[in-house]
């Protein structure tokens, strides 16, 4: 019990010092001499930093292909995954019934056309008697209400063959625009319902779309890049294919969506790509790069030299031989290196290694010079 009471006041005694050595400048290390660290100049370099979305390729035109008249499917024109040609035939549906119907459509037309020459020539005939009082009354109005009744018939006629004649082209389907047609959902002999059966679908292929979705806090960078109307694809837009291989060419902000999704406080953007080579498939996943606005000439440092503390950042610049915190304000995580917006500037020379060594005040001797210091080996 005696022993341990004379330790007290000992250990006491060497707190009080403490406070004292620090008062007069730069501290040192446990062994009395200036800590080795390892420094590193600031520098300002030209920055190019994307930000990455998930996206998808798209066609910019892509159409469901159905039969607008039933029947059998008796022909078809193409080789699936083929370029087609606007107009172009595809599907050819049995034809024969609505060729029998047009010509009938026909036959009436003609049919009508011969009683309404007939109806004029009786009409202009009790015309002439009427005015000579060679005829009734009663047969004049109805050679007239005649002439009128077979203009009607007419255009009857005239109606009913144009509708025979869109069933009998529509039994013919052909491609509504060039692009690229996929696998055929029906075979020949196959019954299509107007409407209902899916024959096929065809989609353009150059350029595509890419569409990804960002948070409406980014919206505003994207509204300046519409309103500066960029008509040529540049560096600002790049996508990865699947194997994270870079895509060959860049792409133009194409659409912005209308509104923002209430429920995501998301919004929809479609990129244009060219797509010359067939690389980009609708439906295929892809990371958008979009270039960073703070891109561009930036204080950078490696990361290991910031040091966190309740969340804020510091580093220690190295002046007169001693190490000063410096609060900074980073920018972009780049990995290995970081930006820095504030608090530094290049020229300055901060500590990279041997932070675990040192505090605000630390007596440093930086590598360059401790080899200088070092005494030369001798055999």
């Amino acid at each position: 019990m005696k022993n341990s009471k004379l330790i007290i006041p000992i250990i006491a005694g060497s707190l009080v010092l403490l406070p004292i050595s620090c008062k007069k400048g730069a501290t040192t290390n446990q062994f009395g001499g200036p800590v080795p660290v390892v420094p590193y100049t600031v520098e300002q370099k030209n920055i190019t930093y994307y930000d990455s979305y998930p996206g998808s390729v798209a066609a910019l035109n892509e159409v469901e292909l159905h039969s607008q008249v039933s029947g059998y499917i008796t022909g078809i024109f193409f080789k699936e995954g083929s370029k087609v040609l606007k107009g172009q035939r595809l599907y050819e549906i049995d034809r024969r019934k609505y060729s029998a119907a047009l010509e009938q459509a026909r036959a009436n037309v003609k049919i009508s056309e011969a009683n309404l020459e007939k109806a004029r020539r009786d009409a202009d005939r009790y015309t002439s008697l009427l005015a000579q009082n060679a005829v009734a009354k009663q047969i004049y109005d109805d050679a007239l209400t005649y002439l009128e009744d077979s203009r009607m018939q007419l255009k009857a006629a005239e109606s009913n063959l144009v509708n025979t004649e869109t069933d009998y082209n529509y039994s013919i389907i052909t491609a509504p625009f060039s692009g690229t047609i996929g696998f055929s959902q029906v075979k020949p002999g196959t019954y299509v319902v107007p409407g209902q059966t899916l024959l096929n679908t065809i989609s353009t292929d150059n350029p595509v779309g890419v569409d990804f979705y960002i948070n409406e806090k980014s919206l505003p960078g994207f509204l300046d890049i519409k309103r500066r109307e960029l008509s040529k694809a540049d560096s600002t837009f790049r996508i990865l294919l699947p194997d994270n291989s870079k895509y060959q060419y860049n792409g133009r902000l194409s659409v912005i969506d209308r509104a923002v999704d209430r429920q995501t406080g998301t919004i929809k953007i479609r990129l244009e790509f060219p797509n010359q080579e067939g690389d980009l498939r609708p439906g295929m996943d892809c990371k958008v790069k979009v270039l960073n606005g703070s891109s561009g000439s930036q204080v950078v440092i490696p990361f290991k030299a910031v040091v966190e503390q309740m969340s804020e950042y510091f580093v220690y610049a190295i002046k007169n031989d001693t190490a000063r915190q410096v609060k900074v304000v980073p920018a972009l995580n780049l990995g290995e290196y970081i930006t820095i917006k504030s608090g530094i500037k290049p020229g300055d020379e901060i500590v990279l290694e041997g932070l675990q060594k040192i505090h605000n005040g630390s007596a440093v001797v930086t590598s360059d010079k401790l080899e200088r210091r070092m005494p030369v080996a001798r055999e």
